[in-house]
């Protein structure tokens, strides 16, 4: 038997990607805990999880709220990782901002409760958010093999590796390294130093399919995605196939609870569809509710729908770019359009996405009536991106499932 511990930031969304994985190593008989701040403590429990609470609560959400245009920063667009796509100093200001603005408050408020836990429990294998660098000091501390489990394509260490290329073409004045200066002063007080391994664990566990992905920073253990969205219900409403072709819109929850609001329009989205030959479903928050005001004639709002539940009846998805959403439809194969912004990996799955013809997407701020009622004609009505999103899904069924990867985690575990 394995002990396993799961490092998580406190988004539910990197939350809800580690539970088919966590459910998977407890059924074949592993003693698993998940780690993350106490206000992510229910998200776990509720998955039938064991939660540690470690640190106290961090105030990134209150400044993502402060700063809702940081979404569409330079700085914040991890997508722009290869070499004819950046240059030094663009990559030289992402690394000096986002260490000590995104990385060390994400981490820093956990580092020492979740190291006291893992020195006690002695994990012999960690699976961490690839933004929760506290995990890897914990798989350090504790001797354990170390895993990045993904929430997105792996920008990250992509954007790492040519970092690191570009910086030994620097003048050695020039040479700064903000990442590894902030993990090596966390490493310090433990007895060990910061390298690549460190930052980038011993594999990667994708879930995207080998044609929307790019290279990782470490060896690859690629898994099926397999949604979880929180509890569940089949509602009366959706055990009967729609008359029309359904759309569903759906902006998730991070941008609403988080960063104090949504970056596109609902009602603006209803109003551009109200005269299309489609049912449109919108799976709505309650705060989202509260804006609508009257439907058009073909849309309906409901709330405390899990999407795994609704994109089976779907022929399209109106989406934000949040990795859950996207992958639940591609697992659906259901052609999609994102509406985002520049955040993370958005630009580059997005673009990946509309390169194998099964989706649109466009910047929010682009996102005009015209082009979004033209998307969804075209998504809907056009076979080839109904059949490039089945392509997707059957590249996402070939993958090997959280169980059959358990297998691999134990050897990697050993090998350790």
């Amino acid at each position: 038997m394995m002990r396993v511990l799961f490092v998580s930031l406190s988004e539910k969304s990197h939350v809800y990607l580690m539970v088919p994985l966590a459910w998977a190593l407890s059924a074949a008989g592993h003693d698993v805990r998940v780690a993350s701040y106490p206000l992510a403590v229910e998200t776990i429990t509720r998955a039938g999880l064991t939660a540690v609470p470690v640190g106290t609560d961090h105030g990134v959400h209150r400044d993502m709220s402060a700063y809702r245009e940081s979404q569409d920063y330079a700085t914040a667009n991890w997508s722009r990782c290869e070499r004819d796509q950046v240059d030094w100093a663009e990559l030289k200001e992402r690394f000096a901002l986002s260490v000590p603005y995104a990385f060390a408050p994400y981490n820093d408020p956990m580092i020492d409760d979740l190291a006291a836990f893992a020195q006690g429990w002695r994990p012999d294998l960690v699976i961490r958010d690839p933004l929760a660098y506290a995990g890897a000091l914990a798989a350090r501390i504790s001797g354990a093999a170390h895993a990045r489990l993904m929430w997105c394509s792996d920008v990250w260490g992509r954007t790492r590796q040519t970092y690191l290329e570009l910086m030994r073409e620097q003048p050695e004045a020039e040479r700064a390294d903000p990442l590894a200066d902030w993990m090596a002063a966390r490493s310090e007080p433990f007895g060990f130093s910061c390298d690549e391994e460190l930052l980038h664990g011993q594999a990667t566990i994708t879930t995207l399919p080998p044609s929307l992905s790019i290279p990782s920073a470490s060896p690859d253990l690629p898994m099926r995605y397999v949604p979880y969205n929180g509890p569940a219900v089949v509602w009366d409403w959706l055990r009967e196939a729609p008359k029309r072709p359904r759309v569903c819109l759906s902006l998730g929850t991070s941008n609403t609870e988080d960063y104090g609001g949504d970056y596109v329009s609902i009602p603006r989205i209803l109003d551009a569809l109200a005269d299309e030959d489609v049912e449109v479903v919108a799976a709505l928050l309650p705060a989202q509710l509260e804006e609508l005001g009257t439907l058009p004639d073909n849309a309906r709002a409901v709330h405390s729908v899990a999407l795994s539940t609704l994109l089976p009846s779907c022929s399209a998805l109106i989406h934000h770019g949040g990795y859950g959403t996207f992958a639940t439809a591609m697992v659906a194969g259901v052609p999609q359009m994102m509406l985002s912004t520049l955040i993370a990996d958005h630009e580059q799955r997005g673009g990946a996405l509309e390169r194998v013809g099964a989706g649109v997407y466009l910047r929010h701020g682009d996102a005009t009536v015209e082009k979004v009622r033209d998307g969804v004609r075209r998504l809907v009505g056009e076979p080839e991106a109904r059949e490039a999103a089945r392509r997707l899904r059957a590249e996402s069924e070939a993958m090997p499932s959280p169980h059959d990867l358990v297998a691999d985690l134990e050897r990697l575990a050993e090998v350790r």
